[in-house]
């Protein structure tokens, strides 16, 4: 009963796109007469080539294939290398070392693509991130300060973050809480306002740091459970703080 209900929904939803979307009317006897047979050949045809082009369906095809086969972009990064040596490919292995934490080798590659080519401000930052996730902050941080700030405030908010992480590394903390406190207002997500709270309380600001978490606790409550899922870790780090300080507050 339950399979049929089913079949019988898939079948009137492609009957509603099928008259929204002014699709030819000669499907409509097949979703009638052969309703699960016509049902799956008019998705094939008809409404998976337009998902195709879709950016959050070729965001989560991205993502699944990436959960299935972490190391395909950078098995082809390697293989587009081999072909051609050039700048571009040594950054896209940059950029897929990178992701998978491979700071070493992503290291190598964009220095490789910053020797290639003229000065380029996009790769020596992320040269400076993979020095840094290595342990070299002071080598990172000069490198970072050398550079021309970016055209674009996204960009720029994003250096922000990564200074912030630097600066708080070699002891500058005044600096960083400054530096975090003026990215959160910008930037997506809710790292920057996870690392300022964390340096807050590391100062002494239980209070400040109270609040910061609070408005990543408020903000947690309007994603999606797989949004959530995503950054798992960090959001319990926030609840179990808060209920720390809570408790503590009485």
């Amino acid at each position: 009963m339950i399979a049929w209900l089913g079949i019988i929904a898939i079948q009137v939803a492609c009957v509603v796109h099928l008259v929204k979307t002014g699709r030819n009317p000669l499907w409509l006897t097949a979703l009638i007469f052969l309703p699960m047979v016509g049902a799956i050949a008019y998705f094939i045809v008809e409404i998976l080539p337009g998902l195709q082009g879709n950016r959050h369906v070729r965001t989560v095809q991205a993502k699944a294939a990436a959960a299935l086969d972490p190391e395909r972009e950078l098995r082809a990064a390697r293989e587009a290398l081999e072909l051609t040596d050039t700048a571009a490919n040594q950054v896209r292995l940059g950029d897929a070392a990178s992701d998978l934490g491979r700071w070493s080798e992503a290291e190598a590659a964009y220095r490789a693509a910053v020797a290639k080519a003229p000065p380029d401000a996009r790769t020596q930052a992320k040269l400076a991130r993979t020095i840094f996730e290595q342990g070299h902050a002071g080598e990172a941080l000069a490198l970072l300060d050398a550079l021309e700030p970016p055209a674009g405030q996204s960009e720029r908010d994003r250096q922000g973050l990564l200074r912030a992480r630097m600066l708080e590394h070699v002891g500058r903390n005044a600096e960083a809480l400054a530096l975090y406190a003026d990215v959160v207002t910008r930037l997506p997500g809710e790292e920057a306002r996870c690392r300022y709270a964390a340096l807050l309380l590391a100062e002494g600001w239980e209070n400040k740091a109270r609040k910061v978490l609070e408005e990543v606790e408020v903000r947690a409550k309007r994603l999606d459970r797989q949004q959530r899922a995503a950054e798992a870790e960090m959001y319990r780090w926030v609840a179990d703080t808060l209920a720390r300080l809570r408790a503590k507050a009485g």
